[in-house]
């Protein structure tokens, strides 16, 4: 359990793949309003490519390094295809482009205090992590199911945060915190034709991420939801235009999210 100040606000960082990069955007905005390091929250949360934001925010890196990072998500860089029996994908590219992200450090070495979340595909439990293996758990927060391997950690197989807690506010009441803002990458509901096998199974987790958006942005008291129309979870090649649409969304929350924190 994290201990807070007796204000305690909570900076909730969603999921949602290349969209989520989106978060760096948000970041950039909060950084420049209240200065390098200064973001004014007590508590940051996230999960799945949230996660690995939110950690690397939280161990020191700026927004403009994340920025900047965000490029080296692609697909050659994070793919390792071995088939076993929960992933296509092995993960270890992506285990190491996390390592490299947040410089191998871990929970005792943020400079505030953070937690991500991820899912027991077991069990279906939701978990909520401020210690272990930061490397491992992230990577297990991104690892979508059936498309990355689960990781094993403690004797729990784990996978995506977002099964669970694809904007993880829930978790942040769990934690303490009585003010939320969230950042909502949201899903790519597509107007389509759907018309073979896979398209039918991409559009209905789609439909039914966004549902589970909708349903967990009412636990924040403040929501950014940026604008992402046409740009999916796997467009990691758009990773400039996704962060500035983060950035854009959050210039137009944040004289509304400073009023809420002066009061």
């Amino acid at each position: 359990m994290l201990f807070f100040r007796e204000k305690k606000t909570a900076l909730v960082l969603g999921g949602g793949g290349a969209r989520g990069l989106s978060n760096i955007g948000v970041i950039k905005v909060l950084e420049k309003y209240f200065g390098l390091g200064e973001i004014p929250f007590d508590v940051v949360i996230g999960t799945s490519i949230g996660s690995l934001i939110g950690a690397a925010y939280c161990l020191g890196v700026s927004a403009a390094e994340l920025e900047e990072k965000a490029f080296s998500f692609n697909w050659p860089n994070m793919v390792d295809l071995g088939f076993s029996s929960t992933g296509l994908i092995k993960g270890t590219k992506f285990e190491k482009i996390i390592a490299e992200i947040i410089d191998d450090k871990g929970f005792n070495d943020v400079k505030k205090p953070f937690a991500l979340t991820t899912t027991d595909v077991e069990t279906g439990e939701e978990l909520i992590h401020t210690s272990g293996d930061m490397v491992k758990l992230i990577r297990a927060s991104c690892s979508w199911p059936g498309i990355f391997s689960a990781v094993e950690i403690n004797g729990r197989l784990l996978v995506d945060g977002g099964v669970r807690n694809s904007i993880p506010t829930k978790a942040a009441r769990k934690l303490g915190a009585d003010y939320i803002f969230a950042v909502n990458p949201g899903f790519a509901v597509k107007n389509q034709k759907v018309n073979n096998v896979l398209k039918a199974l991409i559009q209905s987790v789609q439909i039914m991420g966004e549902e589970l958006n909708m349903y967990q942005s009412k636990a924040a008291n403040l929501v950014v939801k940026p604008h992402l129309k046409n740009i999916d979870q796997f467009d990691f090649d758009k990773a400039e235009e996704i962060v500035r649409r983060g950035e854009v969304a959050a210039k137009g929350v944040i004289k509304t999210l400073v009023g809420k924190l002066r009061r």
